[in-house]
């Protein structure tokens, strides 16, 4: 393969999406391709047909590597993992190391950047480097008590 070596693949809504792979990517990508044989246009990893995977064989294929994980890794058992998990923790992945959450949009093919507003939501350890960076308050802890011209002023509205 040559520089900007990318996959194409068929998503939800039969949206097309086109995703760069990274070198290490492509020479193991390279010797499956060798191994493997067959025309250019056949699919990545095919099914036991030749044709391409379905969703269901997809997910079934997940689901029985996390089996075999889970033997290793107990905290998977009772996880759902599917492929759309594995979407959305790349998503979180990306998000974690600083990559614009416009370039995650176009990468998981959302039509509108906002759809990718979920991400930013739902990650307590970006928030937490947020409020790292902030100053906190001077702030004396303990019950707030109103000096006497502060209750004076109440009082008299």
């Amino acid at each position: 393969m040559r520089r900007g070596a990318h996959i194409r693949c068929e998503g939800k809504g039969r949206k097309h999406r086109t995703t760069p792979l990274r070198r290490e990517t492509v020479k193991v990508v390279e010797v499956w391709l060798k191994e493997r044989g067959g025309a250019e246009d056949d699919p990545l990893f095919p099914s036991i047909k030749g044709t391409r995977l379905s969703r269901d064989a997809l997910e079934d294929i997940v689901r029985r590597h996390v089996l075999t994980a889970s033997r290793s890794c107990p905290s998977l058992i009772g996880k759902r993992v599917s492929p759309h998990v594995l979407r959305h923790s790349t998503a979180m992945e990306l998000l974690h190391h600083g990559v614009d959450q416009t370039v995650i949009a176009l990468w998981l093919g959302h039509e509108n950047v906002e759809t990718t507003q979920i991400y930013v939501h739902a990650d307590l350890r970006l928030k937490e480097k947020a409020l790292a960076r902030v100053t906190a308050p001077a702030a004396n802890p303990g019950r707030y008590r109103p000096d006497d011209k502060l209750l004076a002023f109440l009082e008299s509205l």
